[in-house]
């Protein structure tokens, strides 16, 4: 009896408290599982009902995943000039070139009479520890014919690469005879440094041509090889430089920067401030320095130059930059695809935005760059808006790419038509690597970049090889055809094309900069 009153009473209030346990539940899980997901079913977007439509009733086959791709990159042109889809094919390819490695062979190669010419062998890469040469022409790789067969460069340059530790048999011809080589793929290094060497006396030179995954590593080994040769001063060339990683002009930035200064901070509606400051005492934080751009240089190469610039570090010369102040970060897609999204605006130490207006358009954007790299001393009207001060007193502004501190002059030898014919055609990088295979030998004897632009010259007997080239070509020039100016500028541009064949991108650099006008310039402030 006294059991059972004792129920009557607390039955009521158990039935209390398990009721209000049940809505609170309820009302919690209605959070994590919004009303509508679970009982409505989802209607399909617009862009999916043409899709399925275009797929079940369309008269003729057509490719979905094509159709979709495309879709997806008219949705980004409404976004920003950055934001990018990558194609599932071309993720990897486009990794790679981040991350400033592969696994492959390690070679340059070119297509001549459907034959694969190796171009240049990286040096330490694969295919040198196997024995492969310069000039060597491939005809088979693995099971593969790669001699007369029509196929395009992507589609050798699949073959060749594979797996890490993969071995692959390659049949090459080489002064006449067949030889086998047997190549184990492995990563191969594409450096981020083009060039590195002692320009003048006490004056160092780095050029730098992306921010890849590696670039801070390979930048302080050259840093360091030019310190130990007695640099002093330093001349770094990001003309061209397109960016990169972020992270890594930030690293680089901080060799010439002390104490703990703002290099750049990021900011975007759903990506809160993040600031980037130097963290320790760099190599090069007391050398005079000169900063090289033009209109190329972008992103990245603006945030390492606009940190500079806003301390009063070095002296920029060159044209205007690109004018990229956008930040993306990459989205691994359900189909192997990746969406490289805009997800912030980067700003430089003074809170300078340097973003070029994109609100005419993409068509219009990339034209203005393209206009830019032609007049290197262009001024834009969102550039007057506002003006920021450095420590010194400087005035600089923002919103449309980094102004130099020095424009840098115009090459003295112009480019006619009859140049800029040749030289979008392939002839003078043919005829560098047609007469370095043939000349090697001799060539070779010159030992340094440095002796070769001393002494060998681009003589009669070698125009008149070069006319032969014209001849079968379907450019109608001929070197009769050429003003005395022009032919200087053509011996010019051959010798370096040789030089790039025996020394790859060092010797290119050191033969071009010889007579390249905003490298006396910076010679000149720095041995005042």
């Amino acid at each position: 009896m006294n059991t059972k009153r004792k129920l009557n009473i607390w039955l009521p209030l158990l039935l209390g408290i398990t009721m209000a346990i049940g809505i609170f539940l309820g009302f919690k899980l209605s959070n994590v599982f919004p009303r509508e997901k679970i009982f409505v079913t989802d209607r399909k977007r617009p862009v999916d009902e043409v899709l399925s439509l275009i797929k079940n009733k369309y008269v003729d086959s057509v490719n979905i995943g094509n159709l979709s791709d495309t879709a997806i990159v008219a949705m980004l042109m409404q976004l920003d000039p950055h934001s990018q889809f990558i194609p599932a094919k071309m993720v990897e390819t486009v990794n790679d070139d981040i991350a400033g490695n592969f696994y492959g062979i390690g070679i340059e190669y070119d297509i001549f009479n459907d034959t694969m010419n190796v171009l240049q062998v990286i040096p330490g890469g694969p295919a040198e520890e196997a024995g492969m040469q310069m000039g060597d022409k491939i005809l088979q790789a693995g099971d593969s014919l790669m001699a007369g067969q029509h196929r395009d460069a992507s589609e050798m340059r699949d073959i060749l690469k594979g797996n890490r530790g993969s071995e692959l048999t390659i049949t090459v011809m080489r002064n006449n005879r067949k030889i086998s080589l047997k190549v184990k793929r492995d990563y191969v290094s594409v450096s981020s440094i083009d060039a590195s060497y002692m320009i003048s006396p006490g004056i160092g030179y780095i050029c730098l041509s992306k921010f890849t995954q590696q670039a801070y590593r390979e930048f302080m080994i050259a840093l360091d090889t030019l310190n130990k040769a007695g640099m002093k001063k330093l001349i770094l060339d990001l003309r061209d430089n397109g960016g990169g990683v972020l992270e890594e002009a930030v690293e680089i930035a901080d060799e010439f920067l002390s104490g703990d200064k703002l290099i750049t901070y990021t900011e975007g509606l759903h990506v809160p401030k993040k600031e980037y400051r130097c963290r320790r005492t760099g190599q090069f934080e007391t050398g005079e320095l000169v900063v090289l751009c033009n209109g190329s240089s972008a992103s990245a190469s603006e945030i390492l130059l606009g940190a500079l610039q806003d301390w009063d570090r070095a002296t920029i010369i060159g044209g205007k930059t690109f004018g990229k102040g956008l930040v993306q970060e990459q989205y691994s897609l359900s189909d192997g695809s990746a969406l490289r999204l805009t997800i912030s605006r980067y700003f430089t130490p003074l809170g300078r935005s340097i973003q070029r207006t994109y609100k005419k358009g993409i068509i219009a954007y990339y034209a203005a760059a393209e206009s830019r790299l032609e007049n290197p001393d262009t001024t834009s009207i969102e550039d007057n808006k506002k003006f920021y001060t450095t420590p010194s007193g400087k005035k600089l502004y923002g919103g449309g790419g980094i102004s130099p501190d020095i424009y840098g002059g115009k090459d003295s030898l112009k480019l006619t038509y009859n140049l800029a014919l040749i030289y979008s055609s392939k002839l003078i990088r043919n005829y560098a690597y047609f007469y370095s295979v043939k000349n090697r030998q001799g060539l070779m004897k010159w030992g340094s970049p440095e002796n070769y632009n001393n002494h060998f010259e681009v003589n009669k007997e070698m125009l008149h090889e070069f006319d032969e080239l014209l001849s079968k070509d379907s450019l109608n020039i001929t070197i009769e055809d050429l003003e005395k100016e022009e032919i200087i500028q053509l011996q010019r541009s051959i010798k370096i094309s040789i030089a790039r064949q025996l020394w790859r991108s060092e010797g290119f650099y050191e033969v071009m900069n010889r007579d390249d006008v905003v490298i006396n310039q910076a010679l000149e402030v720095l041995k005042k």
